[in-house]
């Protein structure tokens, strides 16, 4: 079974219905559903995917998307190495923390990073260790 990991701009592009990548998201996770596929996401980009949520429409909202995707991906812990090496990417490139995150749970992993992420796409030019799944526009 393939491994990858996705990030929040996949599963916010998912919930706002922003096609075509909505739809690839949607396939994706619901192949991780009937364990066809296994996603990966750390727990950084979830209380990132959390907070979105809870802001866009409210807490409700918000605990009902954590449910979905709790049940859908495998949640890995934001271990001192995984933050240590979000950290580095930051500090070379023009991304958000969150984005070091994705990234950097990408390369520990050594699978490719589901995005469409334009910051993220603009980094793997420089950072050959990661490797996109490219599903924007």
């Amino acid at each position: 079974m393939a491994e990858r990991v996705i990030d929040s701009w996949a599963i916010m592009a998912w919930l706002k219905g922003q096609e075509p990548a909505a739809q690839r998201v949607r396939v994706l996770l619901d192949a991780a559903h009937s364990r066809e596929q296994k996603l990966v996401m750390n727990i950084v980009n979830l209380g990132e995917v959390f907070y979105l949520s809870v802001k866009t429409k409210n807490l409700a909202f918000g605990e009902r998307v954590l449910e979905n995707l709790q049940s859908r991906l495998k949640i890995v812990s934001a271990s001192d190495e995984l933050v240590m090496r979000a950290a580095a990417l930051k500090a070379r490139h023009p991304i958000s923390y969150a984005d070091a995150f994705a990234a950097a749970t990408a390369i520990l992993s050594g699978v490719p990073l589901i995005t469409g992420d334009p910051e993220l796409q603009a980094m793997s030019e420089n950072e050959d260790a990661l490797k996109l799944e490219w599903i924007g526009h």
